[in-house]
């Protein structure tokens, strides 16, 4: 087992997100997972991310607030304890429309390069 505290999970810039601070829960450290990395994201109104698309697919899963997900021009709201898988390669923005601080769990693969 590899346990890490919330105390102790250290923040990360993620590429193309505005008005958020990130923190990575678990991942890319001796001793943990694998396969993915698991990102707690913390949107302040207004803030969001993309448009933009990776190679490889990702989940979000809503712990409170609410964000704005938009995908060929579709918009869908994500509440708490929502969740959704994001394809490999399809475009999406993520927007916090509200005046409340949106909280959001991240599990994405590792890149070939790690």
């Amino acid at each position: 087992m590899h346990l890490k505290r919330f105390a102790d999970a250290r923040p990360y810039d993620a590429p193309n997100h505005f008005g958020c601070f990130g923190l990575r829960l678990q991942g890319f450290e001796e001793h943990g997972p694998r396969n993915q990395w698991i990102g707690f994201s913390q949107f302040l109104p207004g803030g969001g991310a993309g448009p933009d698309a990776t190679p490889f697919e990702k989940v979000y899963v809503m712990i409170e607030g609410e964000m704005t997900l938009i995908i060929d021009g579709r918009e869908t709201t994500l509440g708490p304890l929502d969740s959704c898988t994001i394809p490999p390669g399809e475009v999406r923005t993520l927007e916090n429309r509200t005046n409340m601080t949106a909280k959001m769990m991240v599990v994405i693969p590792y890149p070939p390069e790690a």
